[in-house]
């Protein structure tokens, strides 16, 4: 049975989508099967991964909105055993057209479903929101990961995530837990950067993981040609540092089996 991990954080621009795709594409680089599941309607993850979101027919919004067979919403990709279903900007819409569905908070559990046997790891890129859309998300999930960006404002709204964490926990998802924090963005020559570092780790111990994910400029670069960094430069440090992080959740899961 595939592991559901949510990466979310209502904070804009801390890395979610970066870490989404690359993660992925590490993961099936050391042979799991892995599917992306695009819940952010701005596609970032989709025309990340080759995906032209002109062309695609069905989405994520079609199985929430017409409960369309999730298999047809399933996109393969340039590495093998990496999916993807796709967003679209009318996913916008959808968490108004929601609000009348019976259990509306565990649409997408009911959709990912039918489907978890088929994979090792299904990741889901949450919007930079704490809406519907991604409560459906860790109400589907099994834990997320939060990544936290090494700038002054790092820390502010992490207490607000984890209040929407906790409620979940309780209302909807007993079982949802905290995969890591995950710092993004990390310049070890900032004192800054070394500063929140510090900060991150003082109050959630081993719940960081030891992976940093460094400022790295193959990494900004490789989405607008439509790949993942390992596929654009295996070599650079964004690739590594992703491989680095595929280890570790590899590692820690097989080790709770």
């Amino acid at each position: 049975m595939g592991k559901i991990i949510a990466l979310a954080n209502q904070k804009g621009g801390v890395g979610k989508t970066t870490t989404t795709i690359n993660l992925a594409a590490s993961l099936a680089t050391l042979e799991k099967t892995v599917l992306v599941v695009d819940a952010d309607p701005q596609a970032n993850a989709s025309s990340g991964l080759g995906v032209d979101i002109t062309e695609v027919e069905c989405s994520l919004y079609e199985c929430i909105i017409n409960h369309t067979d999730v298999h047809e919403a399933i996109y393969t990709t340039d590495i093998e055993g990496l999916d993807i279903i796709p967003s679209h900007i009318d996913l916008v819409g959808a968490e108004i057209e929601m609000l009348n569905l019976n259990e509306r908070e565990k649409v997408i559990k009911r959709l990912l479903e039918p489907i978890r046997e088929e994979y090792d790891y299904i990741l889901i890129d949450c919007s930079p929101s704490l809406g519907l859309i991604t409560v459906n998300a860790l109400t589907a999930a099994n834990s997320v990961i939060i990544p936290v960006q090494c700038e002054y404002f790092a820390l502010e709204g992490i207490s607000k995530l984890l209040n929407t964490i906790k409620i979940i926990k309780n209302k909807l998802n007993p079982m949802l837990e905290i995969e890591g924090f995950l710092l993004t963005m990390y310049d070890s020559r900032l004192r800054l950067a070394n500063q929140i570092y510090d900060e991150v780790k003082r109050h959630f111990q081993e719940l960081v993981f030891k992976t940093v994910i460094q400022r790295n400029v193959k990494l900004s670069e490789s989405p607008s040609h439509g790949l993942p960094v390992i596929l654009y430069d295996a070599d650079s440090t964004g690739a590594k540092n992703h491989l680095a992080l595929a280890k570790e959740i590899i590692f820690k899961n097989d080790k709770s089996k």
